[in-house]
């Protein structure tokens, strides 16, 4: 019974927000850059489900990558900023002035720099991700056990043993938490990535190709909008299931 509510609350609410919308769009006779109906975008998706398809997996790979050189980086240099005030404290600056610095304004550096293709996509993905997951790499590795630190101390446990069977596995729960906000993220950016640099392939091109014609683009570009949200749902969904079948032991999930 727990199971079939958990599954029918969140599909009457999708079921809920799509008669809304369709029904908004209709009554009110929404303009379809604005608004398009749900059932149209349906249509349009039913029309060449492959092309679609395809786009979507060019920007689940893009993505996919920039989170994993983004969560590789941060888990260095994270662990630096754990184990010192110093470097903490140096490195901390340069974060909060990648994130509050819009990605418009080195986009253009980014493609003169890499060129063309998947590499400055993934490049901006990860560059705009990786500081928010090391914020919360250090965040979980302070909030190891102090009796846990002690323990391993008094057995004379090497840096590297506290590092590993200590304050990484602490840290998980708060990298998985971390990692809910950071996939939003890493999906816009490579969804704009893909759109401002020159792409041809991924929903971001076809979003952007589109989008400079408001009299004929409607349709795809609210498709490849929807795909995309789909997209990181479908993120979202994995990663829980990664979090309870390698969280197990943690108390949050056994709750």
């Amino acid at each position: 019974m727990r199971l079939l509510r958990s599954i029918a609350a969140p599909v009457t609410g999708v079921v809920l927000l799509l008669l809304v919308w369709e029904m908004v769009v209709r009554v009110f006779d929404v303009r379809r850059f604005v608004l398009l109906a749900p059932s149209k975008i349906v249509a349009e998706l039913a029309r060449d489900p492959g092309s679609y398809w395809s786009n979507t997996l060019v920007t689940a790979r893009h993505m996919l990558i920039a989170l994993t050189i983004a969560l590789a980086v941060a888990l260095v240099v994270g662990s630096l900023m754990a184990a010192s005030r110093f470097v903490e404290e140096a490195i901390q600056p340069i974060f909060v002035v990648i994130l509050v610095t819009p990605w418009v304004a080195y986009t253009t550096s980014i493609v003169i720099w890499l060129g063309f293709g998947a590499r400055p996509i993934i490049f901006l993905a990860a560059f705009v991700t990786f500081p928010i997951l090391t914020f919360g790499v250090v965040a979980g590795m302070r909030g190891a056990d102090p009796a846990a630190r002690e323990l391993l101390a008094s057995v004379d446990a090497s840096k590297w043993e506290v590092l590993w069977h200590l304050r990484l596995p602490s840290a998980l729960p708060v990298i998985f938490t971390t990692l809910r906000i950071t996939v939003a993220i890493a999906l816009g950016a490579t969804y704009f990535a893909e759109g401002s640099t020159g792409g041809t392939t991924g929903l971001g091109a076809v979003g952007r190709r589109v989008a400079l014609d408001q009299t004929i683009g409607a349709e795809v570009l609210w498709t490849s909008t929807i795909c995309s949200s789909l997209l990181g749902i479908t993120a979202l969904v994995v990663l829980s299931i990664a979090e309870r079948t390698l969280l197990g032991w943690h108390v949050s999930q056994r709750a």
